[in-house]
């Protein structure tokens, strides 16, 4: 296992002429040692790279990495002593899956009887014990994946695992089971896994920290209770949720919000910087209708099964609210935002409150 330190990291695919030609943005974080880690962003903003720069098939324009504080910026992969498992399936067909598992042992000279009880403990980690012995040729595409995850955790004096959205061709049904497996292999043997992922359900119950990005930038690190409940940044809001965040312009004084002609009391007053554009977020389970705030006109509403999401407008402006599905909601609702779940942003960017 290791501490992976990113030291003023930053990557470009070609020539620099402007900030906007790093496809990833100056990244500056410490992993702790044997934690599980998400990286979580749509497609595009830079993910991968970050993992491949972790795992040395690219090495960063600026910036090092180093592994418990020994910089490996210019080591190869094989000389970094890591694991990774890549999206689609990497597997030797000509071999049985025991023998697949089995590989990357016998090439590091482990000791036969040490492998045949690691390779034995993967086989029933992941249920494979029906086809450990048939050729993986024959095999279907969400078994194959199965090994690779099982070859990448075979392994257990790594200094990291690293998934690439490793679950995309695995049937949906086995995903959860898969998820709880990797939890598992995490609490007993204390690996440092970076798990990368557009999914935000993956995310969550994978990691206890995730790592959002967009366009090539951390936004946020945190658990995945802080990501809900205190989003740093509107993307956070956004990606995060479903639905997300509802985010509506508004001006502020003190302990006041005005939307349009709405007015909105915070929990405390706030100094919003001058000539900023001033945000509110507010989660959907956060407003509450009744009988009592503003004025809100139902557009849509869509059953989900335990709960009912509940989309309108108030002052104009979009807002989804959710209600549980033992709930009513009157004919001609009004809204209010639980305190406690209203955010502050400025040019995109959390605000405290003043204390």
């Amino acid at each position: 296992m290791a501490e992976i330190t990113l030291d003023n990291i930053r990557h470009a695919y070609g020539p620099v002429r402007d900030p906007d030609d790093y496809a990833l943005k100056t990244l500056n974080h410490v992993w702790t040692d044997g934690g599980a880690f998400a990286l979580l962003g749509p497609s595009g903003c830079g993910k991968t790279t970050l993992l491949n720069i972790i795992s040395g098939l690219i090495t960063p324009t600026e910036g090092r990495i180093l592994f418990d504080g020994v910089d490996v910026t210019h080591l190869p992969p094989e000389a970094r002593n890591i694991a990774q498992v890549f999206q689609f399936p990497v597997v030797y067909d000509t071999m049985t899956v025991a023998e697949n598992l089995a590989f990357p042992l016998k090439n590091r000279g482990v000791r036969r009887a040490d492998i045949k009880t690691r390779v034995a403990n993967i086989i029933d980690m992941l249920d494979l014990g029906a086809v450990a012995g048939k050729k993986a040729a024959s095999l279907t595409a969400d078994l194959k994946q199965k090994i690779s995850l099982g070859r990448g955790m075979v392994r257990e004096n790594v200094s990291a695992i690293l998934f690439d959205e490793p679950l995309t061709v695995i049937d949906p049904h086995l995903k959860w089971q898969l998820r709880t497996q990797l939890k598992t292999l995490h609490r007993e043997f204390g690996h440092t896994m970076v798990y990368v992922t557009h999914d935000q359900t993956e995310a969550l119950t994978f990691a206890d920290r995730v790592v959002v990005m967009v366009g090539g930038e951390v936004v946020q690190v945190g658990s995945p209770e802080e990501l809900f409940a205190r989003p740093r940044h509107t993307f956070v809001g956004y990606f995060i949720g479903s639905p997300g965040m509802n985010v509506l312009p508004v001006t502020v004084d003190g302990a006041t919000a005005h939307l349009g002609d709405e007015r909105i009391a915070l929990p405390a007053p706030v100094a919003a910087p001058r000539g900023a554009r001033i945000e509110l977020g507010v989660r959907p389970e956060f407003v509450v209708l009744g009988h009592e705030g503003m004025p809100f006109r139902i557009t849509r509403v869509d059953d989900v099964g335990r709960e009912r999401i509940v989309h309108g407008t108030i002052a104009g402006r979009p807002v989804s609210a959710i209600v549980p599905e033992e709930g009513t909601v009157p004919d001609m609702p009004r809204a209010f935002f639980r305190q406690d779940g209203i955010n502050l942003y400025a040019d995109d960017w959390r605000i405290e409150y003043l204390s």
